[in-house]
């Protein structure tokens, strides 16, 4: 029993460390974003606090230099619109290759697990013409775009919960007089209420974060997501507005933080659930 508490003892020790590891450079940006600019380079470790201190001057040039109320819009039109889509037809399609069974749908199922070891370096320039050729360089055309390749990890997911659902609770809801419809959105949508949460926080973390499919595809001159507005921070010669640039990080930060605080607890849940049968 001593051993295991000393083991216990040491993992906590070691996670602990990792974790302020982990946290530090957010906590660093966060401080340096009250700062002068020129003690972000200078006191980069020291806090905000006498001559160092800049108040919100950082955050109201930052938000007055990036655009960055439109840019958090076209952030959030981008990110909800492109998770509903993947959420919509991945547990759709889900369902379909586990209860269809065919060859087919093993094939379809196949080119979905393709779709996550193909290296998106092989199609970014490719893509990048076919979305000015198709017209899909608008937020609502990089929703398409997400959804192929963001489709793979939650078809994956969702088979494995779907496979745990018995085929005879479906069958009941169908006998009672549902349609496949009704009995899709009302009995096996919510059995995988779990499993879609938790894909909808990976997927929000991924595309609310993301930076090269938004800057391949969007049309710039119209559209910017708040990972491309803060690269306008950077000046000629190599020059960057270190204090703009701090306080807009955190202003991106903020909202996918508190939403993973509040959803946490689904993501081992419903990897969990997908696990069930694989």
């Amino acid at each position: 029993m001593i051993k295991h508490v000393k083991h216990g003892a040491w993992w906590t020790a070691i996670f602990t460390v990792v974790s302020l590891a982990w946290i530090f450079p957010i906590v660093l940006v966060v401080i340096n974003s009250f700062k002068k600019k020129v003690y972000i380079s200078t006191s980069t470790f020291s806090l905000p606090i006498g001559n160092a201190g800049a108040g919100l001057e950082n955050y109201t040039e930052g938000i007055a230099k990036t655009d960055f109320l439109m840019s958090f819009l076209w952030t959030v039109v981008t990110t909800v619109g492109s998770v509903v889509v993947i959420l919509l037809c991945t547990v759709m399609c889900a369902w379909w290759i586990v209860r269809v069974k065919s060859r087919f749908s093993t094939a379809i199922y196949l080119v979905f697990l393709l779709n996550m070891i193909v290296p998106f370096q092989m199609v970014m320039f490719p893509l990048s013409k076919l979305t000015d050729m198709t017209g899909l360089n608008t937020p609502w055309g990089l929703w398409l775009v997400y959804l192929g390749f963001g489709a793979g990890l939650p078809v994956f997911i969702f088979t494995g919960v779907v496979k745990s659902i018995p085929d005879e609770i479906e069958e009941a809801a169908m006998i009672d007089g549902a349609n496949t419809f009704r009995m899709f959105f009302t009995i096996v949508v919510p059995m995988m209420r779990s499993s879609i949460i938790s894909v909808a926080i990976l997927e929000i973390m991924w595309i609310w974060n993301d930076y090269l499919l938004p800057y391949l595809t969007l049309d710039l001159q119209q559209f910017k997501t708040i990972s491309i507005a803060i690269q306008y921070l950077r000046g000629g010669y190599g020059s960057i507005d270190m204090g703009a640039m701090m306080a807009c990080l955190v202003l991106a930060i903020i909202p996918i933080v508190v939403f993973f605080v509040f959803c946490q607890k689904y993501i081992i849940q419903g990897i969990a659930a997908g696990a069930v049968k694989g």
